[in-house]
């Protein structure tokens, strides 16, 4: 199934050229295939009672790696409530973890980012009324701010968002700990995070919180000096009431969920197994080292 979405949405991708009525053309078959893909899901749960693991639903529509398929599955098999997502740190606000759920499935969501060039591109973008969002007929609200624990929850607050929501994704590479410690006015269900590989499994560490940090060397042929490692974000989930399930097959976004929802179906996982793929174990083999000296906070 996987499959079959990634080579069909490479196929269209490559064989026309990107104008206005290739890309609606496109954007209603991935919306179809997901349609699809969410019907063969509830089959397999409700008639097999089996879930696959994430590594066999990933795809990508608009996210970097396979969340969008992850996401996908995991809000078909625990229901949505709001369908309101937070994501701070969504770039342009088109290749981000909200994007695939505003457009497709009709979310509403508050995009924040620090970069005005971004928040620009993504507010020309969602002028556009595609898919599943033209039924909601509200744009997402596209916020340019630079995040800080002083301003995070005035932020989310301020722009209407309060209180349950459906997902929180958090990714500023930087002092990303410190501002998941710090949100109190949304209680996510489900939250992703970007942790930092380059730290074992057994590491508990934080970059130290500076308003003003901005993450050293962060792509992932860099050093790597930002955010926190798995261990302390999953020590910080337990603080709030969240237990780790998953990680996408990179290694490098966590899921974590509320622990009022799907314990049944989505079970705690450990830390380790999700620092075990070959890239997360090559990332900490070759750039730990670079980094080992740099100041952190234990958590």
């Amino acid at each position: 199934m996987k499959s079959l979405v990634t080579k069909i949405s490479k196929k269209i991708k490559s064989t026309f050229s990107p104008n206005r009525e290739i890309k609606a053309s496109y954007s209603k078959l991935d919306r179809l295939l997901q349609i699809n893909l969410e019907m063969k899901y509830l089959d397999m749960f409700q008639s097999l009672k089996y879930l696959p693991p994430f590594d066999k639903v990933e795809f990508s529509s608009y996210s970097q790696n396979g969340e969008d398929g992850i996401l996908l599955f995991i809000f078909l098999i625990i229901g949505t409530k709001s369908k309101k997502v937070v994501e701070i740190g969504a770039g342009n606000g088109i290749e981000c973890n909200a994007a695939n759920l505003i457009i497709n499935h009709g979310w509403s969501g508050l995009l924040i980012d620090g970069k005005k060039r971004n928040t620009e591109k993504g507010k020309s973008f969602y002028k556009q009324r595609t898919n599943a969002w033209k039924f909601t007929r509200i744009e997402p609200k596209i916020v340019n701010s630079w995040i800080t624990i002083e301003n995070v929850n005035a932020l989310i607050e301020s722009n209407g968002f309060s209180g349950d929501i459906d997902l929180l994704r958090l990714d500023i590479d930087g002092i990303d700990f410190w501002i998941w410690k710090a949100i109190e006015v949304v209680s996510p269900r489900v939250v992703i995070l970007e942790y930092n590989n380059r730290w074992a499994a057994n590491q508990s560490v934080s970059v130290p919180y500076n308003s003003n940090f901005v993450g050293l060397e962060i792509l992932p042929e860099g050093k790597g000096y930002f955010g926190a490692s798995l261990m302390a974000y999953t020590k910080l989930a337990k603080e709030k009431g969240y237990r780790l399930i998953g990680a996408n097959s990179p290694n490098t976004n966590a899921f974590f969920m509320r622990n009022d929802t799907g314990l049944e179906t989505f079970p705690e996982v450990t830390v380790s197994s999700c620092l075990s793929s070959d890239y997360a174990l090559l990332q900490h083999k070759l750039k730990y080292p670079l980094i080992k000296d740099m100041p952190v906070i234990e958590i």
